[in-house]
């Protein structure tokens, strides 16, 4: 079964090709299945020792870029016998710049031959942010924790401004890859990231990707769940300082009515493992302790396949939080303004008062963070 997942990026699609491409390892096929990241910007066909066929991959022998046609594409994608996961983002067919009359037939060959899954955003406040804070890191992904503190470490140090009119124009952009989808593709699934990020695994087992087999969690796999694994992957490179700063689960009680607390949190970066570890909360420490030889092992295991080119990079750390983005932009409040007047002139999209956002960011602190639940 090929997967192809269709993205503006920063919706969590390269979390979900990779993660989704782990779980069809652990599943039986009759060809290999093997990530291809992106199809548009350099595929190379190479002999595999590990599958001893020959199969496809990004380039090493130059650097990715669209050199190749959509019809070289196609016949890449044909010349090889293994299932292929991988992504198609919007801005890369309009970077690109192929006539509409070769993107037609591409498209319909992917159509055809691949079970497509359209990744989107219902906070479209949180997608434009993250796009401009990637103007910043000049980063769309960080894989390794020593990366992400290299890359964020003077962000989070000494703040940034968005332009409004930049973060406006990621919003229109979202508003044109919804209709390129529409307009484009036979979608066979919708994957939300507020709605199914938080039960990604449910998501993914009830893909109809798994030719009947009998379905393997995580933990069937790994012994750990994927939530603690992910939660794990953040919390050993969270240089936000915000654990530290959260009350102790056993005497709070967080309700909407004292939201001074989270008013009273703000960013106290620090950018060194040891220092990390030495900033979280005692809840947080209790949870890396405890899951830390299962993320290990699984962790080297990820790394291996990797290493036999079966993905082209590990799975992504989750960069920031709402909380992180509200401390970290100077101008947020700004920002959250001039999206309301974007939500309300174009009609599309949910507007944010400070008190949704404030609730947003408690009900993802308890998803990453040792803390109780709002009730």
């Amino acid at each position: 079964m090929n997967v192809l997942i269709l993205t503006p990026d920063r919706v969590g699609s390269t979390l979900l090709q990779r993660v989704i491409t782990v779980y069809m390892q652990s599943h039986t096929y009759n060809r290999p299945v093997i990530n291809l990241h992106e199809l548009t910007n350099g595929l190379m066909k190479y002999y595999s020792p590990v599958f001893n066929q020959e199969v496809l991959g990004k380039p090493t022998d130059r650097p990715w870029g669209y050199y190749q046609s959509l019809d070289e594409i196609l016949e890449h994608l044909n010349s090889t016998d293994h299932y292929k996961t991988a992504r198609l983002a919007h801005y890369h067919i309009l970077n690109r710049q192929d006539p509409l009359a070769n993107q037609v037939p591409f498209y319909q060959y992917l159509n055809d031959n691949f079970f497509i899954i359209s990744a989107q955003r219902k906070n479209l406040l949180e997608h434009a942010l993250s796009w401009c804070i990637q103007g910043h890191s000049k980063k769309l992904n960080v894989y390794t924790h020593q990366e992400k503190i290299d890359t964020f470490a003077d962000i989070y140090q000494n703040r940034i401004t968005v332009d409004v009119n930049v973060m406006i124009t990621y919003l229109n952009k979202y508003v044109n890859y919804l209709n390129w989808v529409d307009n484009h593709f036979t979608v066979n699934s919708y994957f939300e990231y507020e709605t199914h990020m938080p039960k990604i695994e449910e998501y993914i087992l009830g893909l109809d990707i798994f030719g009947g087999q009998q379905k393997k969690s995580w933990h069937d796999t790994f012994g750990i769940e994927f939530q603690d694994w992910n939660r794990y992957h953040y919390l050993a490179s969270d240089m936000s300082g915000i654990s530290k700063q959260l009350p102790s689960p056993d005497n709070l009680k967080i309700t909407f009515d004292s939201q001074d607390q989270l008013d009273s949190v703000d960013l106290v970066p620090v950018f060194n493992k040891n220092a990390i570890h030495n900033s979280l909360s005692i809840g947080d420490k209790q949870f890396l302790k405890q899951h830390t030889s299962k993320y290990i092992s699984s962790y080297k295991a990820i790394d291996e396949l990797v290493q036999h080119k079966i993905m082209v990079t590990g799975i992504p750390i989750k960069l920031q939080t709402m909380m992180e983005k509200s401390r970290l932009i100077r101008n947020f409040d700004q920002c959250a303004e001039a999206y309301n007047d974007w939500v309300k002139q174009r009609g599309i999209g949910d507007p944010y008062t400070n008190t949704d956002i404030k609730k947003i960011a408690l009900d993802e602190i308890s998803t990453w963070h040792s803390m109780p639940r709002l009730e």
